[in-house]
């Protein structure tokens, strides 16, 4: 048997790993995992009464400055519920009007963006959008995946099924049915058409941003952006270093080498 021969009926008897190898590599991409998170989230909303709660999914919305993606949105006449899903483990720690939240898996720490505030620019683009009073908007954050929060969780966050208490909690009329009706017509028709080429635009936007972010210089304890300031009293008056955006909140502080 020749080379070509042997590697051939090698490569036959090994055929069924190739598979596995790559469905190991694809459940692990932070892509999968976004589906998988939105997915469960999606089956989760679907236990809301459909005469009460109408489920509009993966919303792709232009802007001045591009697009912004809004995973789960739920019209109702208790008002419009804006739903962003993150799928994490590890423990989660964070407040309201942080900037960046930390996850912590071990003894590894990353940051990322308060999903509250980024949250909250879904809301501003549905309300410029619908043009509604934002008090009938409401921001709602669910955490799926083996995460636990080691600060207070926000009201408006949550785990898994605790989305459907927070949305039930809501009960006063804000809407009625002939509104209710209009704002589902105006997010349908106002919405970019799903597909390949929305979701890759939308993904280019979202590396611009975080490169820009990433360029800034961040703060050390925080995670908010540094400015440049001058001492103006003290034995180091005139001097500029960085400073915490922050302040008076952080005082962390960098000198300029």
């Amino acid at each position: 048997m020749d080379l070509i021969g042997m590697l051939a009926n090698a490569a036959l008897q090994v055929w069924y790993i190739f598979p596995v190898i790559l469905l190991t590599f694809v459940v692990r991409t932070p892509w999968f995992k976004g589906v998988l998170g939105e997915f469960s989230v999606n089956l989760i909303l679907k236990r809301l009464p459909q005469n009460e709660y109408h489920l509009i999914k993966n919303v792709t919305l232009p802007t001045d400055d591009g697009t912004t993606q809004i995973d789960h949105i739920i019209v109702s006449k208790y008002g419009v519920f804006v739903v962003e899903t993150k799928n994490m483990k590890g423990w989660i720690f964070g407040s309201s009007n942080q900037k960046q939240w930390t996850q912590k898996i071990y003894k590894y720490s990353t940051r990322f963006q308060n999903p509250i505030h980024q949250n909250y620019k879904h809301l501003k683009t549905l309300e410029e959008l619908l043009n509604i009073n934002i008090t009938s908007l409401f921001s709602v954050v669910v955490f799926i995946g083996d995460s636990t929060f080691k600060t207070s969780m926000p009201a408006n966050v949550t785990y898994a099924s605790g989305c459907l208490s927070y949305i039930r909690s809501c009960s006063i009329e804000r809407l009625s049915q002939k509104q209710v009706t209009e704002v589902i017509t105006q997010i349908e028709s106002g919405r970019l058409e799903r597909g390949f080429n929305t979701n890759q635009a939308h993904r280019t936007h979202v590396k611009e941003i975080i490169k820009q972010k990433t360029d800034e210089k961040r703060c050390i304890k925080c995670g908010s952006g540094m400015v440049l300031r001058k001492a103006k009293k003290g034995q180091h008056a005139g001097t500029s270093f960085w400073g915490c955006s922050n302040f008076p909140k952080c005082r962390a502080v960098e000198k300029i080498n």
